[in-house]
């Protein structure tokens, strides 16, 4: 190889590895760009999924009033409650997702402790689409002495109560107010699955 074909072949050699480390960088500057672009679109999707969380598990209520859907369940005493037990007398429903979910059985277990119902006059009537057998346990658990009233999910369609909270065919977390004429005068669902007792009360007693 004479002088000149070594000198051109260096500055080919030169040539090619330039436009291999020309190649290098700008492959790494599209991964940066993507690395980013796909940070960008995580950090959007996450908002979202938060914003969705947030925005499904808001409190609805309603205030629409008409008579009450009749009903008479079996309870996990044992004995039979119809609404019409307790004419004169104002009512809270209490629709929950039942068996399994401790949230629910615990709001129970506070309500039992807040006097401020009885003092009132008001009875809390929680029904759950559950057998004696699968929801006593939950009960025993928590110490909840109140009868929970067994539905077939009869009663939790008539009141709407369906869907409404993480399974489309049970009850969510929510409160139906009747008064002691049997109309209901509000209705509540949380699918945040609690209500504080004391912020239960105060919005009976508003209505009633």
């Amino acid at each position: 190889m004479t002088t000149k074909q070594h000198t051109t072949a260096q500055a080919t050699n030169r040539q090619l590895l330039q436009e291999k480390l020309a190649e290098e960088k700008a492959r790494k500057a599209k991964r940066r760009r993507l690395t980013r672009i796909l940070t960008g679109v995580g950090v959007i999707v996450v908002a979202a999924l938060v914003a969705f969380g947030l925005w499904s598990a808001r409190a609805t209520d309603t205030t629409a009033s008409g008579q009450a859907p009749a009903f008479s369940l079996q309870t996990t005493a044992g004995t039979t409650v119809s609404l019409s037990d307790f004419r004169g007398k104002p009512v809270i429903l209490y629709f929950n997702e039942g068996a399994g979910c401790g949230s629910c059985t615990q709001q129970m277990a506070q309500i039992e402790k807040n006097p401020g119902f009885a003092a009132a006059g008001i009875t809390v009537l929680p029904i759950v689409m559950n057998t004696a057998d699968q929801i006593q346990p939950d009960l025993d658990t928590f110490g909840v002495k109140t009868p929970y009233l067994l539905d077939d999910g009869t009663v939790s369609k008539a009141y709407d109560t369906l869907g409404k909270g993480m399974h489309e065919g049970l009850p969510g977390h929510g409160f139906v107010l009747i008064d002691g004429n049997g109309v209901q005068r509000w209705q509540g669902d949380y699918p945040s699955m609690w209500l504080d007792p004391a912020t239960l009360l105060k919005e009976a007693k508003s209505r009633l």
